[in-house]
């Protein structure tokens, strides 16, 4: 995004309290795996564009527009974690000027921009809407395309007031170049992106049970589900073995556990999380139905991103795949091209392959790579 934004004509500071990564931009070095990003990066950097620091207060304190992606993450009690973005916040707060706009673009819980987010933004005495112009503006993009979406996929704007929203509508569709949707307030943006995560967790999970009964009655799902798909009402995705990734297995959570202190029922989004995060289990108890395994077998997991061609894996369901198979007391190994073996084992897997011998007398296929 920062390059994005510095290739259309602004001039970026990119913060972080990582010391490496900044050291790296600095020196025009790129850390992600996402195409054509290394040489965007190297060009702004060059050409003074695009800088990087640590001292996020002092950054801000020289700019207009203020961009915070940092994470919301789920606690264990499957409730949102705003530690870290709280900690950019008051970062923010301390180099906060009259006139700026602060744009969230974290997937948040609906009202948590202007309630939990607000008033920290406030305590340096400036007031939102009035001194400075608040606006969120989820974050809709995916590794390895992120450069091609970030230009193409409609931009989803609200603001803490009318004014507020507008202003971020001609931002971004003057420093991204790509459309622009403007919901009006804070709490419709962080709607609509909670929104496609809980259709996307559904989906999946009704693609689960559709495949459970396919198996009942002996039909090939897959054909089944793309003929589905012709008639233009349809949009069944396909089944799997668990759902992964920074978005769809957290997301939902945010939305259930606000509808429960409200008192409104979210039963449908309740459900398809719970059916998903059991997949797993399903799995292996099918592996146990059509071969009974003895303790102590080998078996062998392809794949720990979670998902083809990409190498991420936060909540990938290798983790429950593998703690899984351990408790039933066989003996796990992981494969996967794009990690090495010393980073196999950093992730808590012990390195197995094909080529591997004795070879593995289950082979679950987690992760799709062409390999």
């Amino acid at each position: 995004m920062a390059c994005q934004f510095a290739s259309r004509g602004a001039r970026v500071n990119v913060c972080d309290v990582n010391r490496q990564a900044v050291d790296a931009i600095r020196a025009g070095k790129c850390l992600i795996d996402e195409p054509h990003l290394a040489e965007l990066l190297a060009e702004n950097v060059s050409a003074g564009r695009l800088r990087a620091t640590t001292d996020t207060a002092a950054a801000v304190s020289e700019s207009e527009v203020i961009v915070v992606i940092v994470p919301a993450l789920l606690t264990d009690r499957q409730t949102v974690d705003l530690s870290l973005i709280a900690a950019a916040t008051r970062d923010v707060a301390k180099g906060l000027r009259r006139g700026a706009m602060v744009c969230y673009e974290t997937t948040l819980p609906v009202g948590c921009t202007r309630k939990e987010l607000r008033p920290v933004l406030e305590k340096n005495g400036l007031q939102a809407g009035r001194d400075f112009d608040l606006v969120f503006t989820p974050e809709r993009v995916k590794s390895r395309s992120v450069l091609e979406t970030l230009s193409t996929t409609p931009k989803i704007v609200g603001g803490i007031t009318a004014a507020a929203a507008e202003r971020a509508a001609a931002f971004y569709g003057r420093c991204l170049g790509a459309p622009v949707i403007n919901l009006g307030t804070l709490e419709a943006a962080e709607f609509a992106k909670l929104a496609g995560m809980v259709y996307r967790d559904v989906n999946i999970a009704l693609a689960n049970e559709l495949a459970r009964y396919a198996e009942a009655v002996g039909v090939d799902l897959l054909p089944v589900l793309a003929a589905a798909n012709t008639d233009g009402e349809a949009h069944l995705l396909s089944p799997g073995i668990g759902v992964g990734g920074h978005c769809t297995p957290i997301y939902p959570y945010f939305l259930t556990a606000d509808a429960e202190k409200r008192g409104v029922p979210a039963a449908l989004t309740e459900r398809a999380r719970h059916s998903n995060g059991g997949q797993v289990r399903d799995v292996l108890d099918r592996v146990e139905r059509e071969w009974q395994p003895r303790k102590e077998c080998r078996a062998l997991i392809l794949g720990l991103g979670f998902r083809p061609q990409v190498k991420e894996h936060i909540a990938s369901p290798a983790f429950p795949i593998r703690d899984e198979l351990s408790r039933r007391g066989a003996e796990v190994c992981l494969h996967d091209p794009l990690y090495s073996q010393e980073e196999v084992r950093r992730y808590g897997f012990e390195p197995g392959g094909l080529g591997a011998r004795p070879y593995g007398e289950v082979v679950i296929l987690n992760t799709a790579h062409r390999e």
